[in-house]
């Protein structure tokens, strides 16, 4: 997907993953498992954003549960749980799961997601059925977006006609102020730009909003793709999909033309922050000026691009920026000004391409897959429903919620989570009260913490308002050009505003789920509350291990590595006494050395520090659950079900949630892209640091995953 214009809010927020992605540019920590879920990272073609392929892609049978939630015959019950956990849990259902060929992985989240689409492609069949030239009501907006969008053939009768008027804006470009004018207007368009503008909650005053301006400009997933000789052939790739979008946009020269484009982004990978550093708060927060920026980094024009952009120019010298990379933004700004125009504008034209092939015929994505399946391993383009699916979620994602929502989710589902939610929150009470190497001062700021944590469940508070966004029957480009205008105009409007605590980062029909520092709260959509991850029917145990570990999961993101630096109110400052610091940061790097040794794929290794706030994550959040579950049981033991004790349940409902497989291309993308670890490191490494875990399955010395005691982590 490269890093078209400022991140939207449903791409600026991160996924969850069971996870919390803190690094500057979102602040929000999500849970999801693959990439490949809830669109496209950054540098990486979005899988939904297809053309239909020549017959239906076969799907895997639906998954079950059994009578109490847990798939016993999947499990692989000639491996012992103390060797491979994850394999023991799901090695028979992982040997017969096929991929799905329009996707790169698959598993519990997958599927949920593809029942969300279903379900959505529902909704949508109901209102488009009779489309109207210019909708009015919001059920007019959504069948209309819809049934234009999926009408191929007058996409293809349109040609590159849609794209004339940005084209030719790029072509005009002349001068040093051009460029600063037309890349200042992307987050509101399909253009293109060196740097992101974005509007967050002020780190350090979660009240207000402020200006975020953080590094961009690449078309490849991370830096290491530019500089790295493993990623040579994937260089390459790009470069030919460069060449290829710019000879579909009938631009000159396009080989000469791709060669100097990549040429460019090399230089300006080797000016980006590692996502390591990303993830460092502190470092990432630098508040400066307008006037200031300028003078650090020279050779922009940045009033016309933040003017470009909508800002006010009246006192524009003095407002602030919140800048995440100082010295790349400074590095990226020279680069720009050295590099020549016409290098500059096929550049901005790839992009623009890139950016707007969705809603362009086929030959544009065919192109672009080509680079797909060069970067994750999948084999076929997804049907042209979901693509469509995907576009009006793009532009009207909270009005398909809340009809989602009102088809899908019952009330109940919300209370009982309501409910567990407090068990969680209950158990980590004791932890934080019983922890041993936290001092009291601390201790008692992080249980002031917890109390003041918020608990958000299926849907938000209130509905966004779609009057302003224009739909028109047939305007396929027009209509998605102004889905992303209006979601700038969105959040440009909150500027100098107080912050509204009731908007959600995520849709309802989203699978995921996400941890909020700047709010101290936590996210759940109405989408991943169903079987595996919460079965109403279920055991009560495989619930607590499944839907109790993500909440335990995403509650704990407010107190690791990153989320420790943010207060009870949601402020950027250091509350831990250094010697709590030093004593969890040695923690924090044991656990660290244990994920650093997990080899993924042969001499392919998990990166502990990328993913550190994930792993601690998930290592308290599975110790909450398993507590949450004994206070649960009020004394009472635990029944036995089908030989199987209560605390083996809890295990195995964690260890299912994570059944997934993936290509190795995504695989190796991930690796270096993704702040999650790779499922059958997310079931073994926290189990294995677990003193229940080796009772409840009787782990010996002798067992691979066996840690001696004083081997294991605790830091919850």
């Amino acid at each position: 997907m490269g890093l078209p214009r400022t991140p939207a809010p449903e791409e600026r927020k991160r996924r969850l993953h069971l996870s919390k992605l803190l690094s500057r540019s979102s602040l929000r920590g999500a849970l999801l498992l693959s990439a490949a879920l809830v669109g496209a990272t950054a540098g990486v073609p979005a899988p939904a954003h297809a053309a239909a392929p020549s017959a239906p892609t076969a799907q895997p049978a639906p998954a079950s549960f059994g009578s109490w939630g847990v798939d016993l015959e999947g499990r692989d019950l000639s491996v012992k749980p103390g060797n491979d956990f994850f394999r023991y849990a799901n090695g028979t259902y992982l040997d017969h799961l096929q991929i799905p060929a329009d996707m790169t992985s698959y598993g519990p989240f997958n599927a949920l997601a593809e029942l969300s689409r279903t379900r959505v492609q529902g909704i949508l069949n109901d209102l488009s059925a009779h489309p109207v030239e210019n909708p009015r009501s919001i059920e007019e907006k959504l069948g209309t977006f819809y049934a234009s969008y999926m009408d191929e053939a007058a996409v293809e009768s349109l040609g590159t006609r849609p794209l004339k008027e940005d084209l030719d804006a790029i072509r005009a470009i002349k001068t040093p102020s051009d460029l600063a004018a037309l890349t200042g207007s992307c987050p509101g368009n399909f253009q293109f730009s060196p740097f992101s503008l974005g509007i967050n909650p002020d780190a350090k005053d979660p009240t207000r909003y402020a200006l975020n301006l953080d590094q961009a400009g690449l078309g490849l997933p991370d830096r290491d793709y530019y500089l790295k000789p493993e990623f040579a052939s994937k260089k390459k790739a790009y470069q030919a999909y460069v060449e290829k979008a710019l000879t579909l946009a009938d631009w000159p020269e396009p080989a000469k033309a791709a060669t100097a484009i990549v040429t460019f982004e090399t230089r300006l990978a080797k000016a980006h922050w590692a996502r390591e550093t990303l993830r460092d708060p502190q470092k990432t927060y630098n508040p400066m000026t307008v006037a200031d920026l300028a003078k650090n980094a020279p050779g922009f024009e940045w009033s016309i691009w933040l003017s470009a952009a909508g800002l006010p120019e009246q006192g524009l010298d003095k407002r602030v920026l919140i800048v995440g990379e100082p010295s790349a933004i400074t590095e990226e700004a020279r680069v720009v000004a050295d590099t020549d125009m016409d290098t500059l504008r096929a550049w901005l034209a790839a992009h623009l391409v890139e950016n707007a092939t969705s809603y362009l015929p086929d030959r544009f994505e065919q192109a672009r897959f080509a680079l797909t399946k060069s970067l994750t391993g999948q084999p076929s383009l997804p049907a042209r429903w979901k693509r469509g699916v995907q576009a009006t979620s793009s532009a009207m994602g909270m009005a398909l919620g809340k009809v989602y929502v009102q088809r899908y989710f019952p009330p109940e589902n919300r209370t009982t989570m309501q409910k567990l939610t407090t068990d969680l929150k209950d158990a980590f009470r004791v932890r934080l009260r019983n922890n041993t190497w936290m001092s009291p001062a601390t201790k008692q700021a992080a249980l002031r913490k917890l109390e003041n944590f918020e608990i958000q469940v299926g849907y938000p508070n209130k509905w966004r308002d779609y009057a302003s966004l224009d739909v028109h029957k047939g305007d396929v480009y027009g209509n998605a050009r102004n889905g992303v205008a209006y979601e700038w105009r969105y959040w440009l409007a909150r500027l100098d505003q107080p912050v509204d605590r009731d908007e959600w980062d995520m849709t309802p029909q989203t699978v995921n789920a996400y941890n909020n520092p700047l709010f101290d709260q936590v996210v759940f959509p109405a989408a991943i509350l169903q079987p595996p991850f919460f079965n109403p029917k279920a055991d009560m145990a495989v619930n607590y291990g499944a839907i109790g570990g993500v909440i335990g999961h995403e509650m704990t993101h407010s107190f690791d590595d990153e989320g420790r630096q943010f207060d009870e109110h949601g402020r950027l400052h250091d509350w831990w006494t250094k010697e709590d610091a030093a004593r969890f940061q040695k923690l924090a790097d044991r656990l660290g050395a244990q994920f650093d040794a997990f080899e993924v794929l042969p001499g392919v290794h998990v990166n502990g520090k990328l993913t550190m706030g994930e792993n601690i994550a998930d290592l308290g959040g599975l110790t909450l659950a398993l507590d949450a579950y004994h206070a649960a049981l009020k004394g009472k033991p635990a029944p036995e079900l089908d030989g199987l004790t209560g605390d083996q349940r809890v295990f195995l409902g964690w260890a299912q949630v994570w059944r997934e497989k993936l290509r190795e291309e995504t695989i190796r993308r991930l690796v270096v892209t993704d702040p999650h670890s790779p499922p059958q490191a997310r079931v073994n490494m926290p189990m294995h640091n677990i003193d229940a875990w080796y009772d409840a399955w009787k782990v010996q010395p002798t067992d691979k995953l066996y840690l001696a005691p004083d081997q294991r982590v605790k830091i919850w």
